[in-house]
């Protein structure tokens, strides 16, 4: 009997792969409700509700988490600097607190005592997800389908999943499969799988869907100025056009928008995954790209170089290593946040950028209040002494030199 195993809250995102679990589940005894997250990704949303009912799902709820997702999360890792081995800027990671706590409250609220999702067993997500889950209700049971013998073993590829497909009734939509997965939402956009998994297979083309080819992107450079409120950006100005914004999710949006016209926020990495394994990944990240890069510049003239520094190696790595690894809901991860917010008490000002065929061009940036302090012009001018007296460099040396002058060089 439908429903006799309990309710289930099932993260869903209307592809072949969440609606065949949809209807495995209910096969198997779960009255299943549909949950679809709206984190800024382009889908149809109205379809894969509909979708969602028509492959038997008793309630669907779609949720629009695009501001706390830019407030709560993609904000705060501009002001943390926020990297993972270097290179990739954790749009994934940075999605999925916010999609798992909505579902634990929609599961809470509805009476659920499971929850599921789509992950696969070899991947980051399924740990990210399932962390969230224990953390925020941590007597929730969760059905992870593709760790499941009875499931994997009944759908070995895309194949299985068609012919379930056909025999529910589940409407598919008859695309070519590509060869590599996405996952998008208002941060990014990730590729992996398929072809990509051979790291020296170059991306195709047409792979890239959010940024044009900077190779193709204007010839005619465009032109901003960010403004940051204690590392926060709260403004964008475009000097071509005149266009203004000031509103968070706006704000953001927009500058997605002249990102990817011009190219920028293209990376082709292999990462090392928690889980223990490596990984070839293809990302565009447009908007985060130059607000990285601006924030990084603007904290190089009103950030305490000794503070910078402590923050890169206490805060930014471990920040970064706890966002990757699902650790979000943890307690080091909440000091962690609580930190970032200290360190940017003087980060404000405005930084001016070229934006030019893939690349983000730093060509100013003015400090204002407390940050305005640390750059003095005369005291650092090579013209003038300003106050500072170069026969005090005497004493500074000889002190830095006494343990020096006992060590002997392996290479003397």
């Amino acid at each position: 009997m439908a429903g006799e195993k309990g309710k289930v809250l099932l993260a869903y995102s209307g592809g072949l792969d969440t609606s065949c679990i949809l209807a495995w589940l209910i096969e198997q005894g779960y009255e299943v409700m549909a949950y679809i997250a709206d984190v800024g990704q382009e889908e149809d949303f109205e379809a894969a509700r509909k979708k969602a009912l028509a492959v038997g799902a008793s309630k669907v709820f779609v949720e629009d988490l695009k501001e706390e997702f830019v407030k709560e999360l993609i904000f705060p890792a501009i002001q943390a600097n926020a990297i993972y081995e270097s290179v990739y800027l954790l749009g994934t990671s940075l999605a999925r607190p916010v999609i798992a706590r909505k579902q634990i409250e929609i599961a809470a609220r509805e009476g659920c005592q499971f929850v599921s999702h789509g992950c696969t067993g070899k991947g980051n997500d399924q740990v990210r997800f399932e962390l969230a889950y224990y953390a925020l209700k941590p007597d929730i049971q969760v059905i992870a389908p593709w760790r499941l013998p009875v499931f994997f073993e009944r759908f070995a590829g895309r194949k299985d999943l068609l012919a379930f497909a056909a025999e529910k009734g589940i409407p598919v939509v008859q695309t070519a499969a590509k060869p590599w997965s996405t996952d998008e939402n208002l941060f990014h956009i990730s590729y992996e799988a398929g072809i990509l998994e051979d790291p020296n297979v170059t991306p195709p083309k047409d792979m890239w869907k959010l940024t044009v080819d900077p190779e193709d992107a204007p010839n005619t450079p465009e032109r901003i100025t960010i403004s940051f409120e204690k590392g926060i950006p709260v403004k964008v100005v475009n000097h071509n056009d005149g266009t203004e914004v000031t509103e968070p999710v706006a704000l953001f949006t927009y500058l997605n928008t002249i990102a990817r016209r011009n190219g920028i926020g293209r990376i082709d990495i292999v990462e090392s995954r928690f889980i223990g394994v490596k990984s070839r990944g293809c990302y565009e990240t447009p908007g985060g790209t130059i607000l990285r890069t601006c924030h990084v510049d603007l904290e190089g003239l009103c950030l305490d170089g000794q503070m910078r520094a402590l923050r890169d190696q206490n805060i930014t790595v471990p920040y970064s290593r706890a966002l990757y690894n699902g650790l979000y809901f943890s307690p080091e991860c909440e000091l962690l946040n609580q930190s970032i917010a200290f360190t940017q008490r003087n980060v404000t000002g405005d930084v001016k950028a070229k934006l030019y065929k893939g690349n983000v061009i730093i060509e100013g940036r003015v400090a204002r209040g407390d940050g305005a302090k640390l750059y003095d012009m005369q005291e650092s001018s090579m013209d003038e002494q300003g106050g500072y007296n170069p026969q005090d460099a005497d004493g500074f040396i000889k002190i830095h030199s006494i343990r020096l002058k006992k060590f002997t060089p392996a290479n003397q």
